[in-house]
């Protein structure tokens, strides 16, 4: 069975409670594969073998039984943002180099109930500051289509495991895109859902009002089948919100596209820096989208020149906020013979912290900080509900917008770009993490260099359902997310 990583997750759970193969085979077929396969790309932080075949025997004895989850056996990968029990849990950073999390986090709990098996922990931006999967403590992560190029981040380490079939799905974080960008660079399906739909506790915090979970999978379908495990309320999160979810799986032919309103920005098809090659990739999505009865409606969006400099304002505040509690003293990194407790502070952060970390915690403090508060946070705040209003005001008039997911191809590791340049190319995916909508970006095709273009649908609140349903629709009459890049092609 040396194809197993070609199955969808739907074939991989009829084969294992049909017992066409069991749990255990399936597992070591994907270590296997990591064994191999991963040096190239440096996408697993930690593999744990171990307690991922203790875990596909648990799942074998409850496929046995007759009553096991639909998604009973089948592996997957966590981002090392999530915490995990008697694992370590390093967010890509020096810092928690050494932490192992004495808990679980929910959604990690979830997938064990549903005797999901856990194949280790992939590498990201460190605590998920960046886009392009090089800010880690261990090494860059490489985009299996071309691996001189990045996977995109924060969440690379999760687009580049499912791109090069080192497991079949995986969690990942969007707090500015963090989802959707590196699924687009990867040539994947990847779902944010709304703020609140999935718990976030036990997912270490960069910034709590943005940060989001979501499934991330070769297609829509793969991805419905992991939301119904991770999306629901828990009274764990405070900002978990009660209120009933879907079976996405189910749902998946809910959405009729025909006569579907698909709302068009007029300023995000205008934007400086807009690859040539992505708009024409995006225009032939949306012109394939109306072929199938979609009616596209040009919209405006007046708050585009505000996204980059509100994001990137609140995000590193709260940032700020939640690196603090990182002293040296209580766990994770801490520096050698310290003179005083002043010492320990100051050397322990900057020591346990790299550059993009270091740079956001000092945005952040300047723009809370006494005399500054007003200027900075508290205008970023009101601008944010503006952006929030400018899409309420859309939604009145169409379902779903439409847009980029990233303004250009996977990039080149080492590209040389100034931390501004790589902030705007996150323009395109941070105002769903401003507003709190769901956003789901879809593949599409490729540039001239076969780099994977991604296209971004933006949903009302609490629409994931529509969202998954609209691009496995799309994912019916076409065929890029079934493309695979060459490595993921070998045989082991």
């Amino acid at each position: 069975m040396t194809d197993l990583h070609r199955l969808s997750i739907r074939e991989l759970s009829s084969g294992l409670h049909e017992g066409k193969f069991s749990s255990r085979e399936l597992t070591q077929h994907y270590l296997n594969r990591i064994a191999k396969i991963d040096a190239q790309i440096n996408s697993y932080v930690t593999v744990t073998p171990e307690q991922a075949l203790t875990e596909a025997d648990a799942a074998d004895a409850a496929l046995k039984s007759g009553h096991a989850h639909i998604l009973a056996g089948i592996p997957l990968a966590h981002k090392d943002i999530f915490c995990t029990k008697g694992i370590r849990t390093s967010a890509g950073s020096k810092m928690l180099d050494n932490f192992i999390s004495p808990y679980d986090a929910t959604i990690v709990t979830k997938g064990k109930n549903a005797h999901l098996v856990t194949l280790g922990k992939v590498n990201m931006d460190e605590f998920a500051m960046g886009s392009t999967s090089e800010n880690s403590y261990y090494g860059a992560t490489k985009n299996p289509w071309n691996l001189d190029h990045v996977p995109g981040g924060s969440s690379g380490g999760s687009s580049a495991v499912i791109a090069a079939d080192l497991a079949p799905f995986a969690t990942g974080t969007d707090t500015g895109g963090s989802i959707r960008q590196p699924a687009s660079f990867c040539g994947l399906t990847g779902l944010k859902p709304t703020y609140g739909r999935v718990s976030r506790y036990g997912m270490i915090a960069f910034a709590s009002s943005l940060d989001q979970a979501g499934p991330m999978a070769r297609s829509a379908e793969d991805c419905a089948y992991l939301m119904n495990v991770m999306a629901g309320h828990d009274e764990l999160d405070s900002t978990s919100v009660q209120k009933p979810t879907d079976d996405y799986v189910a749902n998946l032919t809910q959405t009729n596209v025909k006569g579907l309103r698909i709302g068009i920005p007029k300023q995000y098809f205008n934007v400086e820096g807009l690859n040539a090659e992505v708009k024409a990739c995006v225009e032939a999505s949306l012109k394939h989208l109306e072929s199938m009865g979609a009616i596209l409606v040009e919209i405006d969006l007046t708050m585009v020149d505000s996204y980059v400099p509100t994001y990137y304002l609140l995000g590193p505040a709260e940032a700020a906020s939640n690196l603090s509690r990182y002293d040296g003293v209580r766990y994770g990194y801490r520096c050698e013979n310290p003179k005083d407790l002043e010492d320990l502070y100051k050397r322990s952060r900057s020591e346990g912290f790299g550059e993009e970390v270091q740079r956001r915690i000092l945005i952040g403090t300047y723009a809370l900080s006494a005399g500054h508060a007003d200027d900075y946070y508290v205008k970023a705040q009101k601008v944010r509900r503006l952006i929030q209003q400018d899409f309420l005001k859309a939604f009145e008039h169409v379902d779903v917008i439409a847009a980029p997911s990233a303004p250009t191809t996977a990039y080149k590791i080492g590209a040389k770009r100034t931390p501004v340049e790589t902030y705007l190319g996150d323009l395109y995916t941070l105002a769903a993490n401003l507003s709190g909508h769901p956003a789901i970006n879809a593949p599409i095709g490729f540039d001239q260099q076969h780099l994977p273009i991604g296209l971004q649908l933006i949903g009302q609140y609490w629409a994931e359902s529509q969202l998954l349903s609209i691009v496995h629709q799309y994912q019916q009459t076409t065929d890029w997310h079934t493309q695979r890049a060459a490595i993921a092609e070998e045989n082991v």
